[in-house]
C-alpha cells in the first residue's frame, strides 16, 4: 500500500502527471489559470449569465413567467437569440464588462418599449410597429408611462446584474477572442440566421407567430418569427406599370341608382356559427338552426367557404373587409398583426364615402387580434367592446348573441335617419365547449357514438340553437324597423371539434377526403336579408374576399376598381381559399387543377392583392380607395 501511495503521490509519480494522464493537458492549464486569474473567470461567468438575466428581465416586462408560461423549446430558442446578441456585442466591443453592460441595458430598453406597447395596445411589439414610431410619438402625451410592478421587478434585476458586472475585475487590456472560436461563433450565427429566416425550417417545425395571446412564444422569439413571416412574396413579373394597366382595365363603378341604399347596413360575423347539417351523418336530435333554414323572403343565402377552420377569426374579418385573400399570405399568418397599415382599403372606408357613420363592435376584450389599431387603420369612426355592453346576459362566460344584438338595436334605433354601418363580431359561440352549461339549455343531443367521439359537440350544437333563437329576434326587430335595413350574416369558421367526430360525420378517415369533401369543413352559412323587396336567391357559393363586394353591390354602394375586378373574378372563381377553389361551373379544384385561363385570373388577383396590401403606391391608390 505504501508502495502504491509512493508511486501515486511521491516524487516518482507527481500529482500533476496523474492529473495529466486523467485529463490531458487542457484541464490542468484551465485549472491553473482559474487559480491564477479568478477575477477573469468570474467575469466570464457573469458574461455567460447575461443572456439568462436579459431573457428573464424581458419576459417579466412581457408579463410572462419564464418558469411556467413557456415550453422548454421556446426558452431555448429565445436564449439562442440572446446569446447571439451578447456574442456580437463581445466581438464588436472586445471588453467583457462593457459588452455585458451594453447588451443587458439594450435588452432592458427594448423590453420596456415592448411593455408599454403591451400596456397600451394589448399585444407585444411587432416588426411592423418600427415603421410607425412617428405616429406613436405624436400621441405619446395621451398615455400613462408611470412605473408598475413588472417594471420595478425588471429594473431590480437589471441593477443586480449590472452590479455583478461592476464587481468583476476590469480587464487590463482588450481581451482578444481566439480566432478559431471567433470564426466558429460567426459561422454558427450566420448558419442559424440562414436556417431561421431563409429556409422552411420554421414551417416544418410548426413554429409560427402567436397572434392572439402574443406573449406565448416569449418576446424575442415571437418578434423574430414575425420577421420571418412578415414579407409577402412579390408576384412574378410584378411591376407598377402592370398595375396601372389593370387600373385602366378595371375602373371605378358607380352605385346602381335603382338599388335601395339601406339606412342601416349591419354586418354580423357570428363566432364559430356553422350549419352542421351540411354533413348527412350528423345525428342531432333536432335541427339546431330551424330559423336560419326558414329564411326565404327578401333573402340571398348560401354557403361561404372560409379560409380557416376551427379558429383564425381575424383572417376572415380581413378578407371580408378588404377583399384581400389569405391564399397569397404566408401560411398561418394573420394580416391583422403583420400587414395592416394606416389608410388601408376597407368596406368601412368605402361606406364612409357615402355618408355612413361606421362602428366596429366586438363584445369581448379589445386586446385580441390587434383590433383597435386595425379598425382605426380601416377608418372605422367608432369601436365598441365588452365594457360598452351594460348588464349583458351571459351564456357560459361570454356575452350572448341576444345581448350583442340588443346593442345593435341601441345603435340603430337611437340614430333615426342617420346612415349607419356596423361590423359586428359576436362572441357567444367561442370555443371551448366544455365550459359548463351556465345559462345554456341542453337542447340538442347526439347518438352515443358521436357523443363519445367528442363529448363537447352537444354543447356546441346547443349554442347553435341559442344563436338561432337570437337570430329570429334580430330579424323580427328589424322587420318592424321603419328605415331600410340590410343585414349581412355569416359564420367565420366551423368549430374546433375533434377529428374523431369529423371522421364519423364523413364516414371515412380525414386523410381520405376529396377536395370537395375537405372543403365541407370550411363551409359556413351566410345570408343577406333586407326589410324591403329584393330578388331572392339560394345556394349561392362565395368566399369572404368576395362577400364584401356583394355587400356593396346589394347596398347600392360604388365599387372601387379593385372591387370591380373582384366582381368579374367571382364569375370565374367564386370561391378561393388556401385549401381549395370552386370555379364558375361548380367544380371543386386545387390550384394545380386550374385551367391556364383560370391560372391567369389568379395571377392577376395576386398582383392586385400584393399592390393593395403591400405596395400601395400613390398612382394606384384610386383603384383601391374612393377618398
Amino acid at each position: 500500500m505504501n508502495r502504491l501511495r509512493s508511486l501515486l503521490m511521491g516524487d516518482t509519480f507527481p500529482r500533476n502527471r496523474l492529473r495529466s494522464l486523467l485529463m490531458g493537458d487542457t484541464f490542468p492549464r484551465l485549472a491553473a489559470d482559474l487559480q491564477a486569474r479568478p477575477g477573469t473567470w468570474l467575469s466570464r461567468l457573469v458574461f455567460l449569465l447575461g443572456p439568462w438575466a436579459s431573457f428573464w428581465m424581458v419576459e417579466i416586462l412581457n408579463e410572462n413567467d419564464v418558469f411556467s408560461d413557456l415550453y422548454g423549446w421556446q426558452v431555448l430558442m429565445n436564449l439562442i437569440w440572446y446569446y447571439i446578441w451578447f456574442v456580437l456585442c463581445r466581438l464588436v466591443l472586445g471588453w467583457r464588462r462593457r459588452a455585458a453592460a451594453f447588451a443587458v441595458s439594450v435588452c432592458f430598453l427594448v423590453g420596456l418599449v415592448n411593455h408599454y406597447v403591451l400596456r397600451f395596445r394589448g399585444r407585444i411589439l411587432f416588426p411592423a410597429d418600427l415603421t410607425a414610431w412617428k405616429t406613436a410619438a405624436n400621441v405619446a402625451d395621451a398615455f400613462d408611462f408611470s412605473m408598475d410592478l413588472a417594471m420595478e421587478e425588471a429594473l431590480i434585476l437589471l441593477v443586480a446584474y449590472l452590479g455583478m458586472v461592476l464587481f468583476c475585475s476590469p480587464q487590463r487590456r482588450r481581451d482578444k477572442m481566439p480566432k478559431p472560436l471567433g470564426a466558429g461563433l460567426i459561422l454558427f450565427i450566420l448558419g442559424y440566421n440562414f436556417t431561421f429566416f431563409g429556409t422552411g425550417a420554421l414551417p416544418a417545425l410548426g413554429i409560427y407567430t402567436q397572434q392572439w395571446v402574443t406573449q406565448a412564444n416569449g418576446f424575442l422569439l415571437n418578434f423574430t418569427v414575425a420577421m420571418r413571416y412578415s414579407s409577402v412574396d412579390k408576384p412574378e413579373d410584378y411591376d407598377h406599370n402592370t398595375v396601372l394597366e389593370l387600373m385602366e382595365e378595371y375602373p371605378t363603378v358607380a352605385g346602381d341608382p335603382e338599388v335601395t341604399q339601406p339606412v342601416n347596413l349591419i354586418v354580423i360575423m357570428n363566432e364559430s356559427f356553422a350549419d352542421m347539417t351540411i354533413f348527412e351523418n350528423l345525428g342531432a336530435s333536432e335541427d339546431p338552426t330551424p330559423f336560419l333554414h326558414s329564411l326565404e323572403e327578401n333573402t340571398v343565402k348560401g354557403w361561404m367557404y372560409s379560409p380557416v377552420t376551427g379558429g383564425g377569426t381575424a383572417s376572415v374579418e380581413f378578407e371580408y373587409l378588404t377583399g384581400f385573400a389569405t391564399i397569397f399570405q404566408p401560411p398561418h399568418t394573420v394580416a391583422y398583426q403583420l400587414y395592416a397599415e394606416e389608410g388601408m382599403p376597407s368596406l368601412a372606408a368605402l361606406a364612409g364615402t357615402e355618408g355612413y357613420e361606421s362602428t366596429a363592435f366586438h363584445p369581448y376584450q379589445s386586446s385580441g387580434w390587434n383590433r383597435p389599431i386595425v379598425y382605426s387603420d380601416m377608418r372605422f369612426d367608432h369601436q365598441l367592446y365588452q365594457e360598452d355592453v351594460s348588464a349583458p346576459y351571459l351564456i357560459r362566460h361570454y356575452i350572448s348573441d341576444q345581448s350583442d344584438y340588443e346593442k345593435l338595436y341601441e345603435i340603430t334605433d337611437g340614430e333615426q335617419g342617420d346612415r349607419t354601418f356596423i361590423f359586428n363580431v359576436t362572441m357567444q359561440n367561442h370555443s371551448s365547449y366544455a365550459q359548463g352549461w351556465n345559462n345554456l339549455e341542453k337542447t340538442i343531443t347526439l347518438p352515443q357514438a358521436q357523443k363519445d367521439a367528442d363529448y363537447t359537440a352537444e354543447q356546441y350544437l346547443s349554442l347553435m340553437k341559442a344563436s338561432d333563437d337570437a337570430l329570429r329576434e334580430l330579424i323580427q326587430h328589424y322587420s318592424q324597423c321603419g328605415e331600410p335595413t340590410m343585414i349581412v350574416f355569416f359564420g367565420d369558421h366551423q368549430p374546433p371539434l375533434k377529428n374523431a367526430f369529423y371522421e364519423l360525420l364523413y364516414g371515412k378517415k380525414l386523410s381520405e377526403r376529396t377536395t370537395e369533401e375537405l372543403m365541407k369543413q370550411y363551409a359556413t352559412p351566410f345570408f343577406i336579408w333586407t326589410n324591403y323587396d329584393i330578388q331572392e336567391r339560394e345556394d349561392v357559393v362565395i368566399s369572404p374576399n368576395y362577400l364584401g363586394v356583394l355587400t356593396a353591390q346589394m347596398a347600392g354602394l360604388p365599387l372601387t376598381g379593385y372591387m370591380n375586378f373582384l366582381s368579374q373574378l367571382y364569375e370565374e372563381l367564386p370561391v378561393i381559399t388556401p385549401v381549395g377553389l370552386i370555379d364558375g361551373a361548380g367544380n371543386f379544384l386545387t390550384e394545380e387543377e386550374l385551367s391556364p385561363e383560370q391560372q391567369e385570373w389568379l395571377m392577376t388577383y395576386e398582383t392586385l392583392n400584393y399592390c393593395g396590401m403591400v405596395d400601395l403606391f400613390d398612382e394606384a391608390r384610386p383603384m383601391y380607395c374612393l377618398d
